[in-house]
């Protein structure tokens, strides 16, 4: 029985290119899965940006005393001094 060295070199090297497909296969995997983390992390990056936008343009509405008065007036807040006044009784629309 003869040896066809030309057979054991093919296999010989497709033995070795499986081995470094099999050593890919674990970073490839872990790079993807950094990858979707990073996206969901941007996502929630802007979504807080987009947040803290709010709050500032809010915390700047307050800051301006007609604002405020407005506020307070909602609530049912009435200046020191003034008289308040209830309406009761008035039909339900």
């Amino acid at each position: 029985m003869r040896v066809r060295w030309d057979r054991v070199g093919r296999v010989a090297l497709l033995l070795l290119l499986l081995a470094v497909v099999a050593l890919y296969v674990q970073p490839a995997r872990s790079y993807v899965a950094t990858w979707r983390d990073s996206n969901k992390q941007q996502q929630q990056l802007d979504e807080l940006e987009r947040e803290h936008d709010a709050l500032t343009a809010r915390s700047k509405e307050l800051r301006d005393p007609r604002t405020i008065e407005t506020e307070a007036r909602r609530l049912g807040m009435v200046r020191p001094g003034e008289r308040p006044y209830v309406v009761s009784g008035l039909p339900d629309d």
